[in-house]
């Protein structure tokens, strides 16, 4: 484990990489990808630059880390963003060039499936951005959320502290890509509610890690997560993904965290505001609550019985969330459960 390090933050008119280290989506909705790339020009003025496999659907893992070691290595790339999430980035970690990557430092915003280089990054002492999707949020259908391109804003151009402020409007029901017409649509919202708190009235102040919870199972089987005593003190960042796991999943893989002596070292946990809607399992409203309720009930259990004095938060808008926060990973955030408010310094 190396020393953690903040990279340099590109500025306005910089160059920054854009890339698909997971799925290669951009071949098969070229017109959301399209929308995220011109408001990614126009609304913070940086200039994407591509590579050779960002719009190729199921690339040789090594192109894959060859392409992200070329955007760490360019002297004028300052940011490397992925595109999109996917579900086999854990066989293009091991390809990246860990002393270009350690030589060159750059921020990397990536989610979901992007666990793999966050936490590559995170055992290399460099600090990476949980959130930001080319497609997902830049290429949100209707308009940007404010919430998510102010956090946006912030992560990218900004090195001080930033206050996570809770949503006044959740949803997780995106538009059918496979139809261009719905990018004018607005996704369907609901009003927000808050996040909710349990925990001693502590204020805790550490390191993140932690990103999505299934690839973090997933990490933890390939033995690519670092030890309990690195880790100890830190704070946690756990949020589930559009599969949908159960309660019952969730609890299990929390349980496993803390047989492996990991759960137990965390002295808070932020979880993502659970996506609970999917094009296969269109849940109503009623449902989604209570699948959220469920998982919030699998959490709680799982941290009683290895860390009972953790501070917890829920539905957190990061993740697999609109609007999305970004999390610095591998950096300092300030869970405040006094005056029930969370910081990040980006």
């Amino acid at each position: 484990m190396d020393a953690p390090r903040y990279p340099t933050k590109p500025k306005p008119g910089d160059r920054v990489a854009v890339v698909s280290p997971s799925a290669g989506l951009p071949a098969l909705f070229p017109h959301v990808y399209e929308l995220g790339l011109r408001r990614l020009r126009e609304d913070f003025g940086l200039e994407p630059v591509e590579y050779p496999t960002t719009r190729v659907m199921g690339a040789d893992p090594r192109d894959r880390a060859r392409d992200l070691t070329a955007a760490f290595a360019d002297p004028t790339i300052t940011a490397v963003l992925a595109t999109v999430g996917g579900e086999d980035l854990i066989t293009v970690t091991p390809h990246l060039d860990d002393d270009v990557l350690r030589a060159n430092p750059k921020p990397y915003f990536g989610y979901s499936d992007n666990t793999n280089v966050l936490n590559h990054l995170y055992r290399l002492g460099i600090v990476g951005y949980h959130g930001g999707s080319v497609l997902v949020h830049l290429g949100r259908p209707g308009k940007p959320h404010p919430l998510t391109f102010d956090s946006l804003r912030a992560a990218l151009f900004t090195t001080g502290w930033y206050d996570l402020a809770p949503a006044t409007e959740w949803g997780d029901e995106p538009g059918d890509w496979r139809d261009p017409a719905t990018l004018a649509d607005e996704p369907v919202m609901f009003p927000g509610e808050g996040w909710h708190w349990q925990g001693p009235s502590s204020v805790v102040r550490g390191r993140t890690w932690g990103g999505n919870l299934e690839v973090l199972h997933w990490l933890l089987a390939a033995d690519r997560v670092p030890s309990a005593t690195a880790l100890a003190g830190s704070v946690l960042l756990i949020e589930t993904s559009q599969e949908l796991p159960s309660d019952t999943e969730v609890y299990r893989i929390l349980r496993n965290l803390g047989e492996r002596g990991l759960l137990g070292g965390f002295p808070a946990v932020l979880v993502g505001r659970a996506k609970a809607w999917d094009f296969d399992r269109p849940h109503t409203l009623d449902q989604r609550r209570a699948y959220a309720a469920a998982q919030r009930a699998a959490v709680t259990r799982a941290c009683a019985e290895y860390t009972p004095d953790a501070v917890l938060v829920f539905d957190v808008d990061f993740g697999h969330a609109d609007p999305q926060l970004i999390i610095p990973y591998g950096g300092e955030v300030l869970v405040d459960a006094v005056e029930r408010r969370i910081s990040v310094r980006y």
